[in-house]
């Protein structure tokens, strides 16, 4: 389930895609508290940061890009960059990360990473 986990090119099944999702979700927690924890503490954020499920706060923002990021590497590595349809779901899931919510989003990447070659 957890192999080639940093491996963004390797075509994953559905139990890896899911190692995948669980890893990088995790992974996105970490990284989110700790940009907005020391955003606020560097003065570039006013006010409070809220929880990472809450949703509408920095974590939104910080998990959209995180999403964005991810879906790029794992296009670039696939080299799926020419294929328009993946690089539609790939923005929908950019979408979804912004306004749904991140963990949706994070579906739509862990679904990129189950495409082949």
């Amino acid at each position: 389930m957890f192999k080639h986990i940093t491996d963004l090119a390797h075509t994953r099944s559905v139990t890896e895609a899911i190692g995948f999702f669980l890893f990088h979700t995790i992974l996105l927690v970490g990284l989110s508290t700790f940009l907005g924890h020391y955003l606020v503490t560097l003065g570039v954020i006013d006010g409070t940061v809220g929880s990472f499920f809450d949703g509408g706060s920095i974590h939104t923002m910080i998990g959209a890009g995180w999403t964005l990021i991810l879906s790029s590497l794992v296009l670039s590595g696939k080299k799926l960059t020419g294929d328009i349809m993946a690089v539609v779901i790939a923005m929908v899931g950019v979408y979804l990360a912004y306004t749904v919510n991140v963990m949706l989003g994070m579906v739509v990447v862990g679904y990129l990473t189950t495409l082949g070659k």
